[in-house]
């Protein structure tokens, strides 16, 4: 069994800046349909949110990028939804070799995003 973890912190400022710049372009880029969705319904929020969905993403990257295609990488790959209970979960729309699960983590507040990813290999 490996263990690999990977972490990202982001200003989200730095996330608004970018989605007032690039507008669509950029949320297109980033995030699947469901996420904007989401982070559109958190209105006054959304920014905290587009943000730790990046962060996660990030996170990801750095704890399982080095088992994935490279050539075929894109951030839509990877997607934040809840669990029934309401937990954030990771999944990922490609299939790594071994992966078992994932775990991940995400606070944010009125400046900062931040996330875990914890991912575990037979």
């Amino acid at each position: 069994m490996e263990i690999k973890c990977g972490t990202d912190i982001i200003e989200i400022e730095r996330i608004q800046k970018a989605i007032e710049h690039m507008g669509e372009k950029f949320l297109q880029t980033i995030f699947t349909e469901q996420e904007i969705k989401y982070c559109e319904s958190k209105k006054l929020q959304k920014y905290q949110h587009y943000a730790a969905r990046f962060a996660v993403k990030e996170a990801a990257f750095k704890a399982i990028g080095d088992r994935m295609n490279h050539r075929e990488m894109n951030w839509k790959k990877f997607e934040v939804t809840k669990s029934e209970k309401g937990k954030p979960i990771l999944k990922v729309n490609e299939s790594i070799e071994s992966l078992q699960s994932l775990d991940i983590s995400i606070s944010h507040c009125k400046q900062y995003a931040t996330a875990n990813v914890v991912a575990i290999f037979e």
